[in-house]
């Protein structure tokens, strides 16, 4: 069977990350979070106290970064300038400016190169906001998922609680609700559902079953 790029978009906290390292672990895939890629620049960016606003002054900060993403036993390592961020990136003042950060098209642009010459060589699952639109459109597999407002907080809230970071679902539910407005509402690359992309609804799937659903996807593709 052939190898294949799969493309999985939607909202915050639907669960991409964590079904496409499964599918990709299974499939002995290439595995590419996007959206790291985009929390690492934010931590620069609010490291370096760069205006978050100015378009031009975070494209600049991208091209004078080194983001890579590693292979490791216990998934993939996130690394800004050589330094392993993977646990940093995840912290709540990075979810809540990353889609600020992410709104730039000029950065955007240069991401956007990156993100598709990791998965020149096929056998890829990347998941992110755009992929199936933007940077991966020919990818034989495009997915859309999602879940309600209230699970996706949820989610997040026994994320949270594993690493130790104290949150209420309240908060959660509300955070969510503006990052899902303004990552649809931006100009440059919104969250929208490619016309080929497979709608999957992951609120009452858990997680194996929504990984089971895009293997099984994707065995069709290869055949």
């Amino acid at each position: 069977m052939k190898n294949i790029q799969i493309a999985i978009d939607g909202p915050a906290g639907a669960g991409k990350s964590t079904v496409a390292k499964i599918a990709a672990e299974k499939l002995q895939y290439t595995y590419i979070d996007t959206g790291a890629m985009y929390r690492a620049l934010t931590l620069k960016a609010l490291r370096t106290s760069t205006d978050l606003d100015s378009e031009q002054a975070i494209a600049d900060l991208l091209k004078d970064s080194t983001i890579e993403l590693v292979p490791a036993e216990n998934g993939q390592r996130v690394l800004l300038d050589g330094e392993d961020v993977s646990e940093e990136i995840r912290f709540p003042n990075i979810s809540a400016n990353v889609s600020k950060v992410a709104a730039h098209a000029a950065m955007r642009a240069i991401m956007v190169v990156l993100q598709h010459d990791m998965a020149a060589r096929g056998g890829v699952v990347m998941d992110g906001r755009d992929i199936g639109t933007a940077v991966l459109p020919q990818a034989e597999l495009k997915v859309f998922m999602s879940a309600t407002v209230e699970e996706r907080a949820r989610r997040r809230f026994e994320d949270n609680n594993k690493r130790g970071i104290e949150s209420s679902i309240e908060q959660l539910q509300q955070e969510i609700a503006l990052r899902d407005k303004m990552d649809s509402e931006r100009e440059a690359s919104p969250l929208v559902q490619a016309e080929d992309a497979i709608f999957l609804d992951t609120t009452t799937l858990s997680i194996d079953e929504a990984a089971d659903a895009i293997l099984k996807l994707a065995s069709e593709r290869m055949a």
